[in-house]
């Protein structure tokens, strides 16, 4: 019989149990060994049945064994420990209380998805784990950080397969009270609750739980609550599904009802207001708008709203094609603000300008929302020093006039938090040589460019380490493969097969990610009787472990995975290749050590950073990969190997794909296999350790989210606090109607004539001409302006590469038609052909750059033919 209603009966523990109590409800215990061991000595079977959940344990551990454990010393001991480390933890002084200057108070970071652990499913990708990384490493920092997402009642989807190996989905129901969260009170008890106007007159509600990240809040909005409609109630349902107003209104509570819940909170709890808020993709953009929103209650016109808000505010890009990015109709936005819903005070108008893409190439009747996240932020990044340079080239429209190199968007490259993905026996082994407190802190914090420590690890241990990892994996994969072959409907009689599913002993190969198509799921298939070759030599045979999920709609990366299952289900080759279902973080924690080489090959530049490659060097396992992403910035022979790639324009995709296959087989066959296998005079791979032994100690101290976090506290995060501090009400004003003024006037701003003291188009390495400049400025005075001398080499197309910008000064006042003349040096730096020109940009103490307004005025067409700007 079904029930007719769910009630979660929570344990009471005995007194001297408390504390388990509180360590189960702070996700601290994921990335914390000791936390975990103790409570898998609560109950071993219990602690294996409940997926290795704290809070699910507590809540099927027999009230006999509590009371045994409550008069058990020595394990009150142990829970006394624990306990006192996670306060010391809490409350001490971090790397960020031991910073100079003055650093943000607190960072309110915005995100779709957050991958913390597997208890709390709240993720489905790179977005979801990079963001809860990014709140873990903040935690072991010390950064006083405030995460906020939604609260998704199905979470992402779990995949089995059909017996023909077709992805399936299920959607199993999330009870809050059986996750590590707790509901945000009110004063009086009751729940907190943030509420947006909807148009009609309706309103969505949404209740505000709490998830403990160490030091780090996170609160999570969710719609489902008796006070909504059932259309209401089912905004927070799945993470990426329904279609585009369900989506609309997804990211209308994440960003307005964010940053309302985040008030909240810090008017329940004494938390200090954030300075910064930083929205990680698109999705939270909205959050700028109910922030200008706030200021404009506080008596700020919409202009100075708009500039106080861009001060403090961060955006980072994650997607490297426009298709990525979530885009809504004109209509449909109109439709949810103004005087009938929501932000009644602001002009509909103003609110679509800020997506519109009113730009050569966009689309004028679409709101974009990565556009709308970069006109909201003073500050943007992509993820990859790749990724960035591939962000300032597509949102160069934005800023016309300017070259794409100077679009103002940076990039950190991200980080993965090494705590949560090393094996416990590679942390172990790094442990006995440095101590358990210094490993710690150089997996947490990190600071130091290499790790010399590994050097002193003998040969042995490190292969012994290795071969255990792999068994372990072995072992994994054979209970995953029986339970999904089960699923897909084999009786135990077809089974026997599974037994030898793989070997300890021979070179494995990972593969697992979300399966878009520029991820190439299939290119290993690209040629079927070589791959088969390479899986079954009779001396250095290769096996692969694959997972990955399609996204429910994407029907052609369903075909991709069934393609993979079918290959895989071959009686010939099944016990070398396997394709595991249902890929999460429970899974990843295993496959990552596990294997010997991690392998990406996606379309180059479509990956904006891949971290799974991250997680896997910090294990010791090489990188076989696409130079993409990280990968690109960081490839050197010692790590691994790079895949060449076939992306010139003229290349089609199939001859591509059958390019960098082939190159694929050539690395496995030629260099990787015979290195694998290959035995010094220690009976070791010693080639091949050595290679391991470079990835752990030169490699890992880049990888980590430590490193990544402490690079967004000092190149992002401190400036756009002292900008925050700096945008006080006049200030916030007066920059607004400069930038009205100037934008007014800058159709009489021109360059009419430049000249230099060169007596030909040759010159000698170390001159230093003068440069004499005349500009038009019209109604602007020349404190509203820089004119700079722009040099460099020149391509053959007469482009300026690498160029150097001087500022030049203005000499005397203006000229009877309101001319100004500007000097300045132009020194031949570089041997070769030079070039240079001269521009005209806004000048503005409280702009982040020159090119942040996008204004400029450089010389006509007319007047560089004349000038001779070239030196040959």
């Amino acid at each position: 019989m079904k029930a007719i209603r769910r009630l979660t009966v929570r344990p009471v523990l005995p007194d001297p149990l408390r504390p388990l109590s509180d360590l189960a409800r702070n996700l601290r215990w994921s990335w914390h060994p000791e936390t975990r061991d103790l409570f898998q000595s609560v109950d071993p079977e219990c602690w294996t049945a409940s997926g290795r959940d704290p809070v699910r344990l507590l809540g099927t551990v027999p009230p006999a064994r509590l009371a045994e454990l409550a008069e058990d010393r020595r394990f009150l001991r142990r829970l006394t420990a624990v306990a006192d480390d996670l306060d010391h933890y809490m409350s001490g002084d971090r790397w960020y209380q031991a910073q100079s200057g003055r650093l943000p108070a607190a960072v309110a970071y915005f995100s779709p998805e957050f991958g913390i652990t597997a208890a709390l499913p709240q993720y489905s990708g790179g977005l979801g784990i990079l963001a809860g990384d990014h709140l873990k490493a903040a935690s072991d920092l010390g950064v006083p950080l405030v995460g906020v997402g939604l609260l998704y009642r199905h979470g992402y989807f779990r995949q089995s397969l059909s017996r023909d190996g077709w992805q399936q989905e299920h959607y199993p129901v999330l009870d809050p009270h059986e996750l590590p969260l707790a509901p945000l009170k009110e004063a009086d008890g009751t729940p907190a609750h943030v509420a947006l106007a909807l148009p009609g007159g309706r309103e969505l509600r949404a209740r505000v739980w709490l998830a403990q990240v160490g030091r780090v809040p996170l609160l999570l909005l969710d719609s489902d609550v008796e006070e909504n409609d059932p259309g209401e109630r089912g905004v927070t349902d799945r993470l990426y599904g329904g279609g585009s107003e369900h989506r609309l209104l997804q990211e209308m509570l994440l960003g307005i009802g964010g940053v309302r819940a985040v008030r909240t909170y810090c008017r329940l709890t004494g938390h200090a207001a954030p300075e910064v808020f930083h929205t990680n993709e698109g999705h939270a953009g909205f959050l700028g708008l109910e922030r200008i929103a706030e200021l404009c209650d506080e008596g700020l016109e919409f202009g100075a709203a708009l500039e106080a808000v861009r001060a403090g505010t961060v955006f980072t890009t994650h997607t490297p094609v426009p298709a990525g990015i979530d885009r809504f109709d004109r209509e449909l936005v109109g439709r949810h603000f103004g005087p009938d819903s929501e932000l009644p005070r602001i002009d509909v108008e103003r609110v679509l300008r800020l997506g519109m893409e009113t730009y050569p190439g966009g689309e004028p009747n679409l709101f974009n929302m990565a556009v709308m996240g970069l006109r909201l932020a003073q500050r943007a990044n992509g993820v990859s020093l790749l990724h960035g340079g591939v962000s300032r080239g597509m949102f160069a429209g934005l800023w016309p006039g300017f070259d794409a190199e100077e679009v103002p968007i940076t990039s950190v490259t991200n980080g993965v938090h090494a705590p949560t993905w090393v094996a416990p026996e590679v942390f172990r082994l790094g442990a006995r040589q440095i101590g358990v407190q210094r490993a710690e802190d150089a997996l947490a914090v990190g600071g130091s460019d290499r790790w010399d420590s590994v050097a002193d690890i003998p040969d042995q241990d490190i292969w012994e380490l290795r071969r255990t990892l792999r068994a372990q994996l072995v072992e994994e994969v054979r209970e995953r493969l029986r339970a999904s072959w089960r699923q897909r409907g084999a009786g135990t009689a077809e089974l026997g097969w599974i037994d030898d599913a793989l070997d300890p002993d021979v070179l494995t190969i990972g593969f697992a990610r979300r399966v878009p198509s520029y991820k190439r799921l299939t290119l290993m298939l690209r040629d079927r009787d070589r791959l088969m070759e390479l899986m079954l030599h009779p001396e250095r045979p290769i096996q692969i472990v694959v997972a990955g999920k399609a996204h429910p709609a994407d029907d052609g990366g369903k075909r991709l995975v069934q393609e993979l299952v079918r290959f895989a289900d071959d009686p010939r080759v099944r016990h070398r290749i396997v394709f595991l279902p249902d890929y999460g973080m429970a899974m990843a924690q295993k496959l990552y050590p596990g294997c010997d080489i991690w392998l990406n090959n996606p379309l180059r530049p479509l990956e904006a950073c891949g971290t799974s490659g991250m997680k896997a060097a910090l294990n010791g396992c090489l990188n076989l990969s696409v130079l993409d992403g990280w990968w690109d910035e960081w490839y050197q022979p010692d790590f691994g190997w790079a895949i060449p790639t076939a992306d010139g324009a003229g290349t089609d995709p199939d001859r591509r794909d059958a390019i960098e296959a082939n190159a694929l087989y050539d690395l496995l066959e030629q260099r990787i296999t015979p290195r694998f296998y290959e035995r010094g005079a220690s009976g070791l791979p010693d080639r091949w350790l050595e290679m391991v032994r470079r990835t752990l100690s030169l490699l890992g101290p880049k990888v980590l989210a430590g490193r990544m976090v402490r690079e967004y506290v000092e190149r992002l995060y401190a400036p756009a606090a002292e900008a925050h501090r700096a945008m006080d009400p006049d200030s916030a004003r007066g920059l607004a109607e400069w930038k009205a003024r100037v934008r007014a006037a800058w159709p009489g701003v021109s360059v009419d004539h430049v000249e230099t003291s060169a007596a030909s188009a040759s010159a000698e390495l170390g001159t230093t001409l003068g440069l004499r400049v005349r500009v038009k400025l019209g109604d602007l005075a020349p404190e509203d302006v820089e004119v700079q001398a722009v040099s460099g080499r020149v391509d053959s197309e007469d482009r300026i590469t690498d160029a150097a910008k001087v500022p030049l000064k203005p000499v005397g006042g203006p000229d009877l038609e309101g001319r100004w003349v500007y000097e300045g040096p132009l020194a031949l730096d570089r041997t070769g052909p030079f070039g240079y020109t001269v521009r005209v940009l806004p000048a503005h103490r409280l702009l982040a750059s020159g090119v942040e307004t996008g204004l400029v005025a450089v010389p006509s067409g007319d007047l560089v033919e004349a000038a001779g700007l070239l030196m040959r």
